[in-house]
C-alpha cells in the first residue's frame, strides 16, 4: 500500500491526477428547506460549479430532522422539480434527483416502518447519519430494518463522527452487518479537521469505503473541493469514485 501522506504536502499520493466523480450522491442543493443553498439562484451557481469540476449527474440530499428540518417527501421533490425546471435550458450537461440525508430518530423509524424512504440506485442506498457526540442506540437495529426492507443503508460521513476517531471498530462491524459508508471528499482535504482527515485515510486504506459525496451546502465547501484540483490520489479514493460512478 503507498503512504498516506505526500511528504512535501501532505495530500493523497501516487502521482495521479484527482479526476472528480461524475456523479455526486451526497449535497443539499434543494433551496431554503435545510442549512445549504438559500435560494434558486445559488443552487443554480452551485451546479454550474460543479459540472465545471466534471460532475454530470447530482443526487441532492436534503436534511431530515424531526425538529430542525421536518422535511417531507412532497417538500423534497417539489424542490427537485423547480430545480430540474431552472437548469432545464441551461448549456450544462447535468443531471438532478434527490433523496435525503436522514437523521435517525422518531420520524425516521416511522417512515422506516411505513416503507416512505427516499432512496437511490438499482440497490435502493438509504443515506443516514446520527449524531457527531454520540452514537444512536438504534443503529445496529436501523441496519437491520432497513435490510429487511430491501433498502441498503449507506452511512454519511463516517470520519466526522467524534466518537469514531480513537476507534473505529464499531464502523467495522456496521459494515459487516451489510451497512455501506459514505465518505465525504473534504475531509481528506483537511477542512473538517487533522483527526478526520486522518480517521478517513485510514477508512480509505482499510477499503471501508463504499462511496464519496461533496455534502455541498456553501461556497466554502465548494472552495475546499477546488482544492483537490491539483493534488494526487489514493488507490482506494479511485475505487470509491468509481463505485459512484456506476450511479450514473
Amino acid at each position: 500500500m503507498f503512504g498516506l501522506f505526500n511528504k512535501k504536502n501532505k495530500t493523497l499520493t501516487t502521482g495521479l491526477p484527482f479526476t472528480f466523480p461524475k456523479v455526486d450522491i451526497h449535497s443539499h442543493l434543494i433551496p431554503g428547506i435545510d442549512d445549504g443553498s438559500p435560494d434558486l439562484p445559488t443552487t443554480v451557481n452551485y451546479l454550474t460549479e460543479l459540472h465545471a469540476l466534471g460532475y454530470k449527474h447530482i443526487i441532492t440530499t436534503p436534511h431530515v430532522m424531526m425538529d430542525m428540518y421536518p422535511n417531507t417527501r412532497d417538500t423534497i421533490l417539489k424542490g427537485r422539480d423547480e430545480v430540474r425546471a431552472a437548469i432545464e435550458n441551461m448549456d450544462i450537461d447535468i443531471t438532478f434527483d434527490a433523496a435525503a440525508e436522514y437523521f435517525i430518530d422518531e420520524q425516521f423509524l416511522e417512515l422506516l416502518k411505513n416503507d416512505e424512504l427516499l432512496c437511490f440506485g438499482k440497490e435502493r442506498y438509504v443515506l443516514f447519519e446520527m449524531s457527531f457526540m454520540q452514537e444512536s442506540l438504534l443503529i445496529e437495529r436501523v441496519i437491520f430494518e432497513l435490510k429487511t426492507k430491501g433498502y441498503t443503508p449507506l452511512l454519511a460521513h463516517p470520519e466526522r463522527y467524534n466518537y469514531y476517531l480513537q476507534s473505529h471498530e464499531r464502523l467495522i462491524r456496521f459494515k459487516e452487518l451489510g451497512c455501506k459508508l459514505q465518505l465525504n471528499l473534504n475531509s481528506v482535504t483537511g477542512y473538517y479537521g487533522l483527526k478526520q482527515k486522518a480517521l478517513g485515510l485510514r477508512l480509505l486504506t482499510e477499503e471501508l469505503i463504499d462511496f464519496v459525496g461533496t455534502d455541498m451546502h456553501h461556497e466554502k465547501h465548494l472552495k475546499a473541493l477546488k482544492g483537490l484540483i491539483d493534488s494526487a490520489v489514493e488507490p482506494m479514493l479511485l475505487k470509491a469514485i468509481e463505485q459512484n460512478n456506476t450511479l450514473v
